[in-house]
């Protein structure tokens, strides 16, 4: 078993249950759309779902990389569907969403690793839905400027991407993606008109030193808005729980982070990257 120990009391979630879940059930599959929450085994999709929002993953849902930590299936991605970004729009307006969160898979098999999709996307979601706020969780793009500058271009009011874990366990952790690396994606991001955002899961082995550690390096370059949560293991084959994180941690490293000068700082065992990320704009 990937969990050493029963999931505490902390940890249960709701089934999915309602109508309003149901309803963006139906328009994500037939619209042929995929989401982070469905991929990702989100514990919130009951609550975020009922609310009738959702974290839309763009450009496929096979990821080029293989990361230790994340649900997502990995291999050779499919060509890129070029209907997508306007199916994405289409369908945020029947959800008659007010904010929207995107996010994709790598796409390392493309020279520009995806992010004239990215673009187009933001640009058909604000003109289908002009009154919209958005959040895009974006990939490293290999730290190309060039890529990531396209996104910004596009204005989407907070930019994110994930440290996920502190130095030292990043190497075990992440398949290709290196900590120097995404700390230069959020310098670049917090010197954009964007919000810079970032977040770590907490339970794979750090030690409290290297979270407070890896906050500040995140405060260093920009970042305004930090998220952690509890690691959660998709199955057998994933990284092993190494702690469960009480609600009184998670507490603590929330105070800390305003402390630090965090503009948000969501922070719990349930937390993932875009809860309650409507707040963040």
């Amino acid at each position: 078993m990937a969990d050493f120990k029963p999931k505490p009391r902390w940890i249960k979630t709701p089934l999915p249950t309602g109508k309003t879940y149901h309803q963006t059930k139906a328009i994500i599959e037939n619209h042929h759309l995929h989401t982070i929450c469905t991929s990702g085994n989100c514990p919130n999709r009951a609550e975020c779902w009922n609310a009738g929002t959702a974290t839309f993953m763009i450009l496929g849902d096979i990821c080029t990389r293989s990361c230790k930590f994340c649900g997502t299936k990995s291999g050779k991605p499919l060509p890129v569907d070029k209907e997508e970004p306007k199916r994405l729009a289409k369908s945020i307006n029947l959800m008659q969403l007010k904010h929207a969160v995107i996010t994709s898979v790598d796409r390392d098999d493309l020279e520009d690793g995806g992010a004239s999709i990215w673009a187009e996307s933001i640009r058909l979601v604000k003109e289908y839905n002009p009154k919209i706020t958005l959040e895009v969780l974006i990939p490293d793009f290999n730290g190309e400027e060039k890529y990531i500058q396209q996104i910004i271009s596009e204005k989407p009011e907070v930019i994110s991407h994930n440290l996920e874990t502190v130095r030292r366990l990043t190497p075990l952790t992440r398949s290709k993606a290196q900590y120097d690396c995404s700390l230069d994606v959020l310098r670049i991001i917090a010197h954009s008109p964007s919000r810079a955002k970032s977040g770590i899961m907490l339970g794979l082995g750090e030690k409290k030193n290297e979270i407070l550690q890896t906050m500040q390096d995140m405060r260093a370059v920009g970042v305004e808005v930090l998220t952690l949560g509890q690691y959660l293991a998709p199955s057998d084959k994933h990284l092993p729980i190494k702690a469960w994180i009480t609600p009184e941690e998670f507490k603590e490293y929330e105070e800390t982070g305003l402390k630090m000068g965090f503009l948000f700082v969501e922070s719990g065992p349930l937390v993932r990257s875009s809860y309650h990320a409507e707040k963040h704009v």
